[in-house]
C-alpha cells in the first residue's frame, strides 16, 4: 500500500521520501520506486529506533505530507501497539509539522474499545489499535489548527497483510491517502475527519472523546517519554 502511494505521487511529479524497516527492505522498496528522493531506515517496533527514524527525517524536512501508513496484523499485541501506535504517535511529535498528515486505521476500528480503565499493552487489538490511531488523527486535528490530519481505511485490500482473496480494490485503498496528501479539491482540506474511497464514513464514537484523546497522549507519553505538544 506505501509503495502503492509513493509510486502514485512519484508520477504526479512530487518528491518522495520512503521508510524501510531495515537495509534489505530499504533495497526492495528502491526496486518498486527508484526514483524516490531518499530512503530512511528505522524498526518501528522499537521506541529507540522510531525516535531516530524522526531525527534523520527531520534532517530532510520539512514535508508537505507524512503519511503513517506502517501497520502489523497479526502478531503479538504489544508489537501491535509499538508499531500501529506508537510509532505514529512518536513520528507525530517529533517530526516537524507537516502541513498534511494522513494515518491509516481500518473499519476493524469500529470493534476497537478504549480500555483505558484497565490499560495493558498486552491486551491490544488489531481493532483496538486502529482505533487509538483514529484518536491520534482526531487529537491531531484538534491541537494543530494549521494542519491537516486525517485517516484513512483503505479497506480489505489483497496485499500481503489482507491475502489474496481480499474483496475491496486495491487501487482505491491507497487513492485515498494520496488524494489528501496532495489534492487541492475542498473535500481533501479538511481535518479531523475518517475516509473510505475518498468519502467521509461514520467512525467509532469512542475516538472523537477529548478525554480519552487525551489519555492516549498520556499513556503514550508515559511509555515513550517524548511529549505531544501544541
Amino acid at each position: 500500500m506505501g509503495a502503492l502511494s509513493a509510486k502514485a505521487l512519484i508520477a504526479q511529479g512530487h518528491i518522495v521520501v520512503l521508510h524501510a524497516r531495515n537495509a534489505v527492505r530499504k533495497l526492495d522498496a528502491l526496486k518498486i520506486n527508484p526514483e524516490a528522493e531518499a530512503v530512511l531506515t528505522g524498526d518501528l517496533s522499537t521506541i529507540e529506533e522510531t525516535k531516530n527514524l524522526a531525527f534523520e527525517a527531520n534532517k530532510l524536512a520539512p514535508f508537505d505530507a507524512v503519511i503513517h501508513n506502517a501497520g502489523v496484523y497479526q502478531t503479538a499485541s504489544k508489537e501491535i501497539f509499538a508499531v500501529n501506535v506508537l510509532a505514529p504517535y512518536i513520528l507525530t511529535a517529533l517530526l516537524q509539522k507537516p502541513q498534511r498528515l494522513i494515518y491509516l486505521t481500518s473499519g476493524m476500528h469500529l470493534q476497537g474499545r478504549s480500555k483505558f480503565h484497565n490499560f495493558n499493552i498486552n491486551h491490544v487489538s488489531y481493532s483496538d489499535s486502529k482505533l487509538y490511531v483514529l484518536m491520534l488523527c482526531k487529537a491531531a486535528a484538534r491541537l494543530w489548527t494549521n494542519v491537516y490530519a486525517n485517516a484513512v481505511d483503505p479497506g480489505w485490500v489483497p496485499t500481503k497483510m489482507g491475502g489474496r482473496g481480499a474483496p475491496d480494490d486495491l487501487q482505491k485503498g491507497y487513492a485515498t491517502q494520496v488524494w489528501l496528501a496532495v489534492s487541492n479539491d475542498e473535500k481533501a482540506k479538511v481535518s479531523g475527519r475518517y475516509f473510505f474511497h475518498q468519502k467521509e464514513q461514520h467512525s467509532n464514537p469512542e475516538a472523537d472523546d477529548i478525554l480519552l484523546q487525551e489519555k492516549l497522549l498520556d499513556f503514550c507519553k508515559k511509555i515513550t517519554g517524548v511529549s505531544f505538544s501544541q
